[in-house]
């Protein structure tokens, strides 16, 4: 049960965007640069929502995990097979060694706050990621320890349906994160 009274009967983050318009219209901005905006070749729509479905999963956000799985599936080559590898092993999974150490780099990023091992962002180099990439990979995860919290200390529930991230991949590949999720 919620920690507090959400009237739109949406799950997760979508209630919570739902209610409060005001500080969605910020967060939905920060998500639309972050995974949508096509304005980085650095890093693909489907990677850039692949580091945060992988955060997500590691902060344990279940409906953070579950729909930004679902919009990497839909944008990348391997779909939810390849996510669900990199969920369960990201050392196994059939992904590049960049986006192996990108991936990394994601999980130092929501632990304790603290500069990157160097030896992390030696790999990242060594595997061909660039300052951009590396930046980008630092600022997704960021943000998502930021959208993970925010769902989870609320205590939001998951949706009713299981399509329900099927859906939102739909409208998210298609329209991006702005304007606020209906």
């Amino acid at each position: 049960m919620p920690h507090i009274t959400l009237t739109n009967g949406l799950p997760g983050i979508s209630g919570l965007l739902t209610q409060r318009p005001d500080t969605a219209a910020p967060l939905n901005r920060l998500a639309e640069t972050l995974l949508h905006s096509p304005r980085s070749l650095a890093l693909s729509r489907g990677e850039r929502e692949l580091i945060a479905a992988y955060t997500s999963e590691l902060n344990g956000t279940e409906f953070c995990s579950g729909s930004h799985s679902a919009f990497a599936a839909a944008q990348l080559e391997g779909g939810a097979e390849l996510v669900k590898a990199v969920l369960a092993d990201l050392d196994g999974a059939p992904v590049t060694p960049r986006l192996r150490a990108l991936l990394r780099i994601a999980a130092a990023v929501r632990g304790p706050v603290r500069a990157l091992p160097a030896e992390l962002v030696a790999e990242a180099r060594a595997a061909g990621a660039d300052d951009e990439q590396i930046h980008d990979t630092v600022l997704i995860a960021a943000a998502f320890c930021l959208y993970n919290r925010y769902v989870t200390c609320l205590d939001t529930e998951l949706p009713a349906d299981p399509g329900y991230y099927a859906e939102g991949a739909e409208r998210i590949v298609a329209r991006g994160y702005a304007p606020p999720l209906d």
